[in-house]
């Protein structure tokens, strides 16, 4: 009978923090990088005691990494947006 291995937990949290980075604006850029940290210290201790979890960092650095860059474009767009909203030279008379 084969032993079930157990998953790592930093590798979950990396994952969970990945998707969450995708779906909460603005604060998602600070979830993404930890969901980076948390992704390659999992992949260290996965290493050590040879626990499962390599698709869940997998999917968590891609999520993570995902989240940052829509993260980066949604402040830039909206940093634009509020630059062309300022300084318009409308004027009514």
């Amino acid at each position: 009978m084969s032993e079930i291995k157990r998953s790592n937990s930093k590798a979950i949290v990396s994952l969970i923090m990945g998707v969450l980075s995708l779906f909460i604006p603005f604060i998602g850029i600070i979830l993404g990088i930890l969901g980076l940290i948390f992704a390659s210290k999992s992949k260290k201790e996965m290493k050590v005691t040879g626990e499962s979890g390599d698709g869940l960092v997998t999917a968590g650095k891609v999520c993570s990494i995902v989240g940052i860059i829509l993260n980066v474009l949604l402040i830039l767009i909206f940093l634009v947006f509020f630059y062309f909203s300022v300084n318009t030279d409308i004027t009514t008379y």
